[in-house]
């Protein structure tokens, strides 16, 4: 396992932003630069790190995680639906077919667990017990485990919202077959990411999906699968014993670093006190955010997580992405 220390000197080397003009017009998302080109995109995955809907740091080495876990992944599920991958040709990049997103975020449920504003512990403990069109049970407790695992949808927008399966068709987000494929094919995905994550020791809590479809209109996973980013980790050896305790479980995601966020007695959702909270984000912070990234990339696995030998990230991918510039 790679220690906290091991990652210290790319402290000063994350890779913050990308600037390839001759890979396409460039769109800037929380984590990723997507260059999009006619028939295809260049998804890079940056080591910018956000939560609570705002950026707040960068973290050594985390967009090659998410990378290359997340290209991980695609392969394991490419059976279960089409995927949007391309080729892989740099840790920290992927190209990708272009399809036309959903406007919804599909979200797969667990258990009753989490800290935003949109997730089902939150909204259970106001009372809430129609939670997305799922009728939740009285008396459950935080970090509970569903009778089954839930959809709950949120909306793309500058927030997201959450909105139940009546309100996607009302407002002709989907068609009502399409919302049947989709959550059919969601909790397929969710399945079979559970179903590895236990042989790894882990429990896949809950995930984010993003789905669109393409050219032929095909219904078609993207963005990425299963990251930490996307999804909540639990060690699966300690939850009995922490739940029973009332602790929260053992995690390997960046639930680490919201709660850490909503530790430091600031609300994370106010905009005008985030540099204030931004300033207490430490090295040691950062690096203990990144320590996890990499465990969870190498439980799952089983696989040595690759430290790059050479600094130079920029460098790396213009070599490797030379191929994939615009009209090559």
């Amino acid at each position: 396992m790679i220690s906290p220390d091991q990652l210290r000197p790319f402290l000063a080397t994350t890779l913050s932003e990308t600037n390839f003009s001759s890979l396409g017009e460039k769109y800037t998302g929380k984590v990723r630069d997507v260059y999009r080109q006619n028939d295809r995109n260049i998804l890079i995955a940056t080591d910018r790190q956000s939560a609570f809907d705002a950026p707040w740091c960068t973290i050594p080495l985390k967009g090659q995680v998410l990378n290359q876990l997340s290209a991980w992944w695609f392969e394991r599920i490419a059976d279960v639906m089409p995927t949007h991958v391309i080729a892989v040709p740099d840790p920290n990049a992927t190209v990708v077919k272009n399809v036309t997103i959903l406007k919804i975020e599909i979200v797969v449920r667990a258990y009753l667990t989490g800290s935003t504003g949109t997730s089902a512990w939150v909204n259970y403990h106001k009372g809430i017990r129609n939670f997305c069109g799922n009728l939740l049970p009285e008396g459950m407790v935080k970090n509970q485990k569903f009778a089954s695992p839930i959809i709950t949808p949120t909306t793309k927008a500058e927030e997201d919202e959450l909105i139940d399966p009546q309100g996607i068709l009302e407002r002709g987000l989907t068609t009502k077959k399409q919302w049947e494929e989709i959550t059919d094919r969601a909790l397929a995905l969710f399945q079979r990411g559970q179903e590895i994550a236990a042989s790894r020791g882990l429990i896949l809590v809950d995930t984010k999906y993003e789905m669109g479809l393409d050219r032929d209109g095909t219904l078609t996973i993207a963005d990425e699968v299963h990251t930490p980013d996307s999804s909540r980790y639990w060690v699966a050896a300690t939850y009995e014993e922490r739940f029973a305790e009332g602790k929260e479980p053992e995690s390997l995601d960046k639930e680490f670093f919201r709660l850490w966020l909503s530790g430091q007695g600031i609300d994370p959702y106010d905009a005008a006190k985030r540099d204030l909270l931004r300033s207490r984000i430490t090295d040691d912070v950062r690096l203990m955010l990144a320590s996890k990234y990499v465990d969870l990339y190498e439980r799952m696995t089983g696989m040595s997580f690759h430290v790059p030998e050479d600094p130079d990230v920029v460098g790396r991918m213009e070599r490797n992405l030379g191929r994939w510039k615009m009209g090559g």
